[in-house]
């Protein structure tokens, strides 16, 4: 539904983020700290960096457009 106030949406949080809000966002849509979220992502990062560093340009380019 649209207008739903219970409804959690997917979206940059440029206030609580380091470079440009994906990892905040996604933790704010989880509900959780937005460090784990940072974590996994280095972490992630570390095994897989082109994947990785792909799906955060892809998923802030995407974001962005909301």
């Amino acid at each position: 539904m649209v207008g739903d106030p219970g409804r959690r949406r997917l979206r940059l949080d440029r206030d609580e983020g380091w470079l440009a809000g994906v990892c905040a966002g996604c933790a704010g849509y989880l509900g959780i700290d937005p460090a784990f979220v940072r974590v996994g992502a280095v972490v992630t990062a570390l095994f897989f960096p082109q994947l990785t560093i792909a799906t955060y340009l892809v998923t802030w380019l995407v974001l962005r457009n909301r």
